[in-house]
């Protein structure tokens, strides 16, 4: 990767890291209705979906800036199928929500495929061109294409943001550490029900070295996007246009 022309260093705990972009995806998990809006899954768990709404507007930044400069983008959404078939009843039996998985909502059918609440929230709706990964479980690479797709676009670097940061994005690292991706979390691309889990979560991503990847934020992912001379090109075209 060293001498790529697309090598720029980005600001990162617990160091700088160098990031090729052309084998760079930005990875968006789970910007779902269900999650992010009320009458939703995860208002029926008994949480404050206003604690996610954070995340969205650094996430638009950086989505902004990876179209722009012809970035890989990868969009996640957890949901079901219609059957249940695929949901195990023990995730569906779990705790004790006001609605479960499958049961009709404001939104229609909670975590279902197909349904509005399944889909992603308007401010971030995927593009033509984007990939769009229906998981149904946690973590994006489980039973899902995601792998094959990523490889098959020689990709190695994941910018990885969305919801919530202990749960999915977590799951997510922590399956694509163990396949060899780097990761980059960006911290306020991130959001939690539970702040304490959001900065644990984080914490337990970079601790040791980075054990499961790096922390970041969309400021520094702007910065080192805009510093990159096929970067600055590409966006002094555009905004010539």
């Amino acid at each position: 990767m060293a001498g790529s022309m697309h090598t720029m260093f980005v600001a990162a705990e617990p160091g700088p890291i160098e990031v090729d972009w052309g084998s760079t995806a930005l990875l968006i998990i789970d910007m779902q209705r269900d999650f992010m809006e009320p009458g939703g899954f995860g208002e029926t768990l008994g949480n404050d979906v206003s604690q996610l709404a954070r995340a969205v507007a650094p996430i638009a930044a950086v989505l902004k800036a990876a179209r722009e400069t012809g970035m890989l983008v990868v969009h996640t959404r957890e949901g079901h199928l219609p059957d249940l078939s695929d949901a195990p009843p023990a995730k569906v039996e779990r705790g004790a929500p006001s609605l479960r998985i499958g049961d009709p909502g404001p939104m229609g059918r909670i975590l279902i495929r197909g349904e509005a609440g399944h889909d992603i929230i308007p401010a971030l709706y995927p593009v033509e061109g984007e990939i769009v990964i229906d998981k149904p479980g946690k973590g994006a690479f489980y039973a899902t294409s995601l792998g094959a797709d990523l490889k098959a676009r020689e990709i190695d670097t994941l910018l990885v943001c969305g919801v919530t940061t202990e749960v999915c994005v977590n799951t997510t690292v922590r399956e694509a550490n163990d396949r060899g991706y780097r990761c980059i979390v960006l911290a306020d691309g991130c959001a939690s029900y539970f702040p304490e889990f959001h900065e644990m979560g984080l914490k337990m991503i970079k601790a040791q070295g980075g054990i499961f990847g790096w922390v970041s934020d969309s400021a520094a992912i702007l910065q080192a996007l805009q510093n990159t001379p096929e970067t600055s090109n590409k966006l002094a075209a555009g905004a010539s246009r």
